[in-house]
């Protein structure tokens, strides 16, 4: 499955879906990565680090995508908070899974990085904003 993520660069009209925001579409993408990553996990822990590294890593497009229409900054921020408390848990997960021996981290935590950069930035754009 391919992912199409449009030039950030590019001037851009205002986001009509969540689907439009390029912090969604990374997140996204860093979501399907992480699911094939964990495909690699020991059968062992299909009901333990496999399924809380794959909800807590779902959780952020999903809070993304709720906030989108949330109609005050407040609210919006509160579900992209909870966007970044994910992603610090989804963090702690790949270490514990790097640490136990399962898989080599250091292309999802890029990823990561990259989706946290992109969050703090549309909040902070969010809160300078006259939303």
């Amino acid at each position: 499955m391919e992912i199409r993520i449009q030039n950030p660069g590019a001037s851009r009209a205002t986001a009509k879906s969540f689907e439009d925001l390029i912090v969604w579409q990374k997140a996204h993408a860093w979501v399907l990565s992480t699911y094939r990553l964990s495909e690699r996990f020991p059968q062992k822990e299909t009901y333990a680090l496999t399924s809380q590294l794959r909800r807590s890593a779902m959780s952020v497009p999903a809070n993304i995508a709720e906030g989108f229409k949330k109609r005050g900054t407040r609210d919006k921020l509160r579900y992209y908070n909870i966007a970044q408390g994910s992603l610090e848990e989804s963090r702690y997960y790949f270490i514990l899974a790097r640490d136990l021996g399962y898989v080599a981290i250091a292309n999802e935590m890029e990823r990561l990085e990259e989706v946290s950069r992109l969050l703090e930035s549309y909040c902070r754009t969010l809160l300078n904003s006259e939303f």
